[in-house]
């Protein structure tokens, strides 16, 4: 008998695992336990709902049994029910049920239930455990009451809470569903296209181009959807959430994408349709040296400072463009436009025609950080009527705040769309700039440099933060470009 469970009911239901966990494990290690948990349970649930609906036409339980009556295989003593029933070693036997299905379903589960700890007693005492088996165990997660959409939406649900709590490693794996919204609407993804994300986290950017069509009404279940990893856990995790969200054709592979990328062609890249990308900002730890003789030349325009791998990640990306349908949004920090140490990447970055659009957002919008964001547009192909140029939003105002969280309303987003879908001057909001004019000004793609904010009341009494930032920013590239100016005076006198 179906017992729908609603939305409102399912997020008390996954948090509620969360509360019985408080105060044993950190809140950023929630995910590694209680994901894995969800999912076993609903494999098994759905395999007991399959199992009924083949009875009724054969009336015989070993041929309901059959492998074609299943999507996923469940061994014996891995099903739920199986687990309930331990009273001791109760990680042992969860950890045991988890990767026998996995080998039971080789080219579909392989490795990814994740790598929790979970023989560990100190960590997960068996009563804690119990207690949490028995708290999954209070409703039944079948498709009839938990279509694929819905659960999908209740684990995006519990990847925000965790987020929440877990502060500012929440970077890793979690991006503004409002702004993911945004970029996948300026991208168009299409029926049958390939989708990238080189730095995918939980998923959560490759499933909003399934969602994106499947809110228009177009096929959605032939998307090829691709993401990379680093975090092993983390890439478990969207891999499961792949599947709850009914997306079959998906591969998320874990790995470090800048020292081995894990989508080939032969000896090269392999290229996409679409690329969504929020890649780790300024990280320090990363190969270098390996980078600067990088056997998929992804270093054409340069080898990023040690410091910083924004810009091997951009090149990374632009390689990875399909060269007659490929385009990319990327989500980074607003240095990438203007930092003196790559302005000789970011010139081979403008040059090559790439970047269609440079999109300024508030702050708040890269997770529990006050940073301001930037989208950066990439097309392998533009129009005819793009090329050569670039066009620049200042959309720092677009943006509202509620409860300490950033977000785009519908009308930010539209807004935005528009300007970006028009591709034409708007005063105070949208410039188009040529590539020569681009260079004029150093290659700096700082947006205050091409859009020009028209005043307002408010600018006249005590300037905001945001503004104050702008303006020191500007400055600051106004600065360089003199400087720049005057040493291109003195080089060409010194050749006289």
């Amino acid at each position: 008998m179906s017992t729908r469970i609603t939305q409102r009911e399912l997020e008390s239901y996954l948090w509620g695992a969360a509360v019985v966990l408080r105060g044993l494990i950190d809140a950023g290690d929630y995910k590694q336990y209680i994901f894995p948990l969800v999912f076993l349970k609903r494999l098994s649930d759905v395999y007991d709902e399959e199992h009924v609906a083949a009875l009724e036409i054969y009336g015989d339980d070993e041929l309901a049994d059959l492998p074609e009556n299943h999507r996923f295989a469940i061994p014996d003593r891995a099903h739920w029910q199986d687990i309930r029933e331990v009273s001791s070693d109760v990680g042992t036997a969860v950890l045991a049920a988890m990767r026998a299905i996995e080998s039971a379903n080789p080219e579909t589960l392989t490795g990814v239930f994740g790598d929790g700890d979970w023989g560990n007693k100190n960590l997960l005492p068996d009563r804690t455990l119990k207690e949490l088996i028995e708290h999954f165990s209070a409703k039944t997660l079948s498709v009839a009451n938990l279509p694929e959409d819905e659960l999908g939406q209740g684990y995006e649900y519990l990847i925000k809470k965790f987020a929440d709590d877990s502060g500012h490693t929440a970077q890793e794996f979690y991006t503004n569903r409002t702004l993911v919204h945004l970029m996948t609407m300026m991208l168009k993804p299409e029926p049958g296209e390939s989708v990238y994300d080189p730095t995918c986290g939980t998923g959560g950017m490759l499933i909003s181009t399934a969602a994106e069509l499947r809110r228009q009404g177009k096929e959605w279940r032939n998307l090829r959807l691709y993401g990379q990893e680093l975090n092993y856990g983390t890439s478990a995790i969207a891999r499961m959430n792949l599947f709850l969200h009914g997306i079959a054709d998906g591969d998320i592979a874990h790995g470090d994408t800048l020292t081995k990328p894990a989508f080939l062609d032969g000896a090269g890249l392999r290229t996409f349709d679409v690329v969504l990308a929020n890649p780790p900002y300024s990280i320090k730890a990363w190969n270098r040296n390996a980078f600067a003789k990088d056997p998929y030349g992804r270093n054409m325009w340069g080898v990023p400072p040690q410091g910083r791998a924004d810009y091997a990640f951009f090149q990374h990306i632009a390689a990875s463009l399909d060269p007659k349908t490929g385009r990319a949004a990327i989500l980074l920090p607003h240095g990438v436009l203007f930092r003196r140490d790559e302005a000789e990447m970011r010139a081979g970055l403008v040059k090559s025609d790439l970047v269609e659009c440079v999109l300024g957002l508030g702050e708040g919008l890269f997770y529990n950080s006050p940073m301001p964001a930037a989208v950066v547009v990439l097309r392998a192909r533009k129009p005819v009527e793009r090329k050569g140029k670039i066009l620049f939003i200042d959309a720092r105002t677009e943006v509202a705040r509620e409860q300490s969280q950033s977000f785009l309303r519908g009308h930010h987003q539209q807004k935005i769309l528009a300007a970006y879908e028009g591709f034409e001057d708007q005063e105070g909001f949208a410039a188009i700039a040529t590539l020569d004019e681009i260079g004029d000004k150093g290659h700096s793609l700082a947006i205050p440099l091409y859009v020009t904010r028209t005043p307002t009341t408010e600018a006249a009494g005590a300037m905001s933060v945001t503004d104050a930032v702008n303006a020191w920013r500007l400055s600051a590239a106004q600065a360089d470009l003199a400087i720049h100016s005057v040493l291109a005076m003195l080089g060409q006198e010194v050749t006289k």
